[in-house]
């Protein structure tokens, strides 16, 4: 049960942060706001691809770095890995 809300907290967490980070780059790159809904037939297609492709990329980057840290602190803790993130073989 705790590495669940140590693993989801983490994720969590990193993903705004990872949000805020690309938004801040974002404005300082092209001088406006990313799009709100990049889905929006008002959105230009280079813009929409372009925030998602940056967004999902960095926001899964970010979950997983904060996720594996968590796991690491979770072992060192423990003396093993949570259920589901051993090693196999």
């Amino acid at each position: 049960m705790m590495w669940k809300l140590m693993g989801l907290l983490s994720a969590v967490l990193a993903g705004v942060a990872a949000r805020k980070v690309l938004s801040t780059a974002w404005v300082k790159g092209t001088g406006h706001q990313p799009p709100n809904n990049p889905e929006s037939p008002t959105t230009s297609w280079q813009e929409a691809v372009a925030w998602a492709a940056a967004s999902g990329a960095l926001v899964g980057l970010a979950r997983m770095l904060a996720t594996r840290k968590a796991a690491d602190y979770y072992r060192k803790s423990t003396g093993h890995l949570p259920k589901g993130l051993e090693e196999v073989g």
